[in-house]
């Protein structure tokens, strides 16, 4: 592929290799995830005069591959569901029993440590580079359901249409993404930060 905006061919083929794995996290089909990439980079090199520089190209470039992998989500050309939770109800009481004592209060050694400036954390590209590592090391249903709400942006409802869960089964996943993200992130990032 031709590089785009001055990205040179390795930089081009890291974000390629980054976009193809989220498509595939998203669309669990590598042809519906190739597809999409393609059509984002299209995209993105016929309407490069609209790229205003506000934000950062691979930030626009990925919003383009969003937009593509919703719109494969919305006409229904995946029908592949995730599992149900029921199997991992004795994997949610086991973190809960190391994090939690019996009245539902933090364990002394468990409570979440104190995360400094947010604003300064945000801010710090090798924030960003340890967030994607425990955003990749979260179970493939976490993963995918946690980046449907929180990256693409899709309600509940869609959400739990589009994969087949009721919508405790989605809050229990999105749940457990969240509380795997908290523990990856202090321990791999704030605990090194003290």
């Amino acid at each position: 592929m031709q590089p785009i905006q001055g990205m040179t061919d390795r930089e081009m083929d890291d974000l390629r290799r980054q976009m193809l794995r989220f498509a595939q996290q998203q669309l669990q089909n590598d042809g519906l995830a190739e597809d999409a990439v393609q059509e984002a980079l299209l995209g993105a090199l016929r309407n490069r005069e609209a790229f205003a520089g506000k934000a950062a190209y691979k930030t626009w470039v990925f919003a383009i591959l969003k937009n593509k992998i919703v719109d494969q989500l919305r006409q229904g050309r995946r029908f592949e569901s995730i599992e149900g939770a029921s199997g991992d109800v004795d994997e949610e009481g086991e973190v809960a029993a190391h994090v939690f004592d019996q009245q539902g209060h933090w364990l002394q050694d468990e409570s979440p440590r104190r995360w400094g400036n947010p604003e300064e954390t945000l801010k710090s590209t090798q924030f960003w580079k340890v967030f994607e590592i425990c955003l990749d090391q979260l179970p493939g249903k976490q993963g995918r359901v946690f980046m449907m709400r929180e990256f693409i942006e899709l309600d509940t409802e869609e959400i739990c249409e589009t994969v087949g869960l009721s919508m405790t089964n989605l809050n229990v996943i999105l749940y457990r993404a969240r509380m795997r993200l908290r523990l990856c992130l202090e321990q791999r990032w704030f605990a090194a930060a003290q």
